[in-house]
């Protein structure tokens, strides 16, 4: 016998205005005179309804990254790049979101992680005043956007803690128009903002903390151009544990003379698995019928990514690291292997992630096979050659190409497994300037330790993210900022503390 189940629950109104009701369409209407209705087109194009009964933090987010426009970098479903709640693992495992939901300063982590630009503040950090003027200049904008998390029972609703985006303001009624992720329960409805603010200010439970409000923007630009932290390898803790807690202890333990006992002090405890903490990023993509030319926007994102690779071989910490890595010792040795990935190796991954696209799933690629791979480099219309790595992935009797849009640098190399150019194909990121970029990830204050002053001053110098060029510094400062987040989850106080990472 099947059970009956619930079908939606009747709005209590009021206090609510259900938004597709006489009265709820009047306030619209006043509303988009007003001018307070600009981030409602965009939001409403991407509203969508949350898929657990506990993601609703994760259903409002990618609403709005969807809304914002924001490249997620990764794909979600074949080749689309799009933002699904099933991408918002960063801070908190989806297994635990979909058991007991999530927490507004985990949600705050979330959004800082996938690149966005985020303002949050509970209850007792603002006021309602402040509130209203968020709201004011939120709606009056379409690229900025209010998620607010709030407790159902200040409107008499069913159910407990709640997260969703605010679709507009009614100044003259003073009302905010809540756009309810779980659309299976409640419409989009009107609210007092007097009420909202009442709502926000119960305790989470959870975090005994009070419920608030976060503003969410586009950033100046996409983040992690071309590099990026992960933390989907079990040891992650462990290495930003070493590199936040661990290097600066060491470096103000030893006597250290010169910058190469720098390197030897952090790079001979440095984990082996480091690589799988700091990925390069490069862009898969289904062969189409136009062969082998690129599109403007992927010449565009490539050339990005090679601007930035350009940047990190320029400087003179990454001179050092070369010189550092071609030096005899296991140490560099078992450093050089841990990252260096040959072509063919990187054809064989693009393979792999042939057939997830193919297949249309990710971490799934039974029943296909590579039947070959190659490296090729190609140049159309005069343009700067561009290295590709190729893959045909086979089903059946269905078969599909894949390329692998590879940044690459003409310059020579020191300390890796290519030191130079061939056949017109460029080097691809490697040790050195994956070693290089993580030291200039790391905080100012790492360094200050070192006791001898001259060495101090001179490895000040080198680390310095002010005198890097612009591309590179705001990579560098992107993935000092993920490395700040991933450390703040790991010590529980993403609650404690809502505050941007550090821009420095």
């Amino acid at each position: 016998m099947a059970m009956a189940g619930l079908y939606r629950r009747i709005l209590p109104s009021p206090p609510a205005i259900e938004f597709a009701s006489s009265e709820g369409k009047q306030l619209f209407i006043e509303a988009v005179q007003h001018g307070t209705m600009e981030g409602f087109y965009r939001l409403v194009s991407y509203f969508q309804t949350q898929s657990e009964p506990e993601f609703c933090g994760l259903a409002s987010l990618s609403m709005v990254l969807n809304a914002l426009a924001i490249d997620p970098g990764r794909k979600w479903k074949g080749p689309w790049r799009w933002f699904d709640e099933s991408m918002l693992d960063c801070c908190e495992p989806l297994e635990k979101v979909k058991a007991r939901g999530i927490s507004l300063g985990k949600l705050v982590c979330l959004a800082n992680c996938a690149g966005a630009k985020v303002q949050a503040f509970r209850t007792n950090q603002s006021t309602i005043d402040d509130f209203r003027k968020y709201l004011h200049r939120c709606s009056t904008l379409d690229d900025c956007h209010i998620i607010s998390s709030y407790h159902r029972v200040a409107f008499k609703q069913t159910g407990t803690g709640h997260f969703s985006p605010i679709g507009g303001y009614h100044v003259g009624q003073d009302m905010a128009l809540i756009l309810d992720v779980a659309r299976f329960k409640y419409p989009p409805h009107w609210v007092p903002v007097k009420l909202l603010w009442k709502a926000m200010e119960h305790i989470d439970e959870a975090t005994g903390q009070r419920r608030g409000f976060m503003l969410i923007s586009r950033p100046d630009r996409e983040p992690g151009l071309l590099y990026t932290l992960s933390c989907k390898h079990e040891d992650w803790v462990n290495i930003a544990k070493y590199l936040k807690d661990d290097v600066p202890l060491l470096l103000k333990s030893e006597n250290l003379k010169d910058t190469q006992d720098v390197l030897t002090v952090i790079f001979a405890s440095l984990p082996l698995n480091y690589s799988d903490f700091i990925k390069w990023v490069a862009e898969v993509r289904r062969r189409e019928d136009s062969g082998q030319s690129l599109s403007p926007e992927e010449k565009a994102r490539l050339a990005l990514k090679e601007e930035v690779l350009k940047q990190v071989q320029e400087t003179d910490l990454f001179k050092l690291v070369g010189e550092f890595l071609t030096l005899e010792g296991s140490c560099r040795k078992m450093l050089t292997l841990s990252h260096e990935k040959n072509l063919p190796e990187i054809a064989a991954s693009v393979c792999c992630q042939g057939a997830e696209i193919l297949n249309g799933n990710t971490g799934v690629s039974a029943g296909y096979c590579c039947r070959e791979t190659c490296v090729r480099c190609f140049s159309a219309n005069g343009d700067k050659p561009v290295t590709v790595v190729c893959g045909m992935v086979v089903n059946g009797n269905n078969e599909q190409e894949f390329d692998m849009l590879v940044p690459s640098s003409s310059q020579v190399r020191s300390g890796c497994c290519f030191s130079g150019t061939k056949n017109g194909i460029g080097i691809h990121p490697a040790t050195s300037d994956v070693l290089t970029t993580l030291l200039l990830a790391l905080p100012a204050q790492t360094w200050i330790g070192i006791k001898e002053e001259k060495l101090l001053r001179e490895v000040q110098k080198l680390v310095c993210t002010e005198s890097l060029p612009t591309l590179l510094q705001e990579e560098v400062l992107h993935l000092r900022r993920q490395l700040h987040l991933l450390q703040k989850y790991h010590e529980n106080k993403v609650d404690l503390d809502l505050s941007a990472p550090p821009s420095s």
